[in-house]
């Protein structure tokens, strides 16, 4: 996606299991932000990447399926991270680290059997599978996405600016639709152009949204917020409706710092916000796109 960014999954999709979580991470630290929409919001440690607090680096973004039960997956990349002495320095030794791991969960528990849902290991094992290649769609906190009446899963894409590298992905799995049912044609062309007959849609309560947009340009706290708040238009052009009273959709900012913004930054940046709205939506194209069908819920792709 990104230099320096890694993406490792885990998930069980197996009988009375589909969910899983997926990490996005940073060992050598990312300046991190965020931004929520919709009324049903599961997060962690989203406090602390207000641009007004003290700490200006994230080590890892945990996504992960669960609902609020599944945020305890963040607790194994912590576990992980602290092994490998990542994180915020609390004290005079190397090992004396905090690592700042903010996350969000999607609402996925009708999926699995009750009681079925990812805790710490998901979370640590999704950190050992971290690499800069990885798989698509029903797999890690996407296995057991849905987008509207259809089957939805993670997606990536990614585009350059400049000199800079943009890079999204995307846990789809929001109540809205990614296809008008009216026409039976994709909101975004890229997802296709022939119209599909889509099943009954029935409400399921399984919605939420999350992803991370993350760029190779050194940017501030503030400067990354407005790239979440970017990404999140863009998340609005692919699903309709979004940002309801049953999402809780939820976009990180990752910033490596590793290309010099270019001055005069206003414009720069207003560049990258550009960027990271088109990636988001792609992101979620891909993700419905790349799912594939999970029992009853049929996949774009099948029809």
């Amino acid at each position: 996606m990104i230099p320096g960014v890694l993406v490792g999954h885990h998930h069980r999709v197996e009988p009375g299991w589909a969910t899983g979580t997926t990490v996005v991470l940073v060992p050598s630290g990312a300046v991190g932000a965020v931004d929520g929409r919709g009324g049903a919001p599961g997060t962690r440690e989203t406090d602390l990447l207000d641009p007004a607090n003290l700490v200006q680096q994230v080590h890892a973004i945990c996504l992960s399926g669960g609902s609020a039960y599944g945020l305890a997956a963040a607790d194994g990349v912590m576990r992980w991270l602290s092994e490998r002495s990542i994180g915020f320095q609390v004290g005079a030794q190397p090992h004396h680290v905090v690592p700042i791991v903010p996350g969000a969960v999607i609402f996925d528990l009708p999926m699995s059997e009750w009681g079925n849902r990812p805790d710490a290991s998901f979370g640590y094992e999704a950190c050992s599978n971290a690499s800069a290649e990885f798989a698509l769609g029903c797999v890690g906190a996407g296995a057991g996405a849905r987008v509207g009446s259809l089957k939805g899963g993670v997606g990536t894409a990614a585009t350059k600016v400049g000199e800079h590298h943009v890079g999204a992905l995307a846990v789809v799995n929001a109540a809205g639709e990614v296809v008008d049912r009216a026409t039976g044609l994709p909101w975004l062309p890229s997802l296709g152009t022939t119209p599909v007959e889509l099943p009954e849609h029935k409400p399921q309560g399984l919605n939420t949204t999350i992803g991370v947009v993350a760029v190779d340009a050194d940017l501030s706290k503030a400067e990354c917020q407005r790239l979440a708040m970017a990404a999140q238009d863009g998340l609005a052009r692919a699903v309709r409706p979004a940002h309801s009273m049953f999402d809780g959709d939820t976009v990180f900012a990752l910033a490596t710092g590793a290309v010099p913004l270019a001055e005069p930054r206003p414009f720069a940046l207003d560049a990258l916000c550009a960027a990271a709205a088109e990636v988001f939506a792609d992101a979620v194209v891909s993700g419905a796109r790349e799912a594939t069908t999970l029992g009853e819920v049929k996949a774009f792709r099948d029809l």
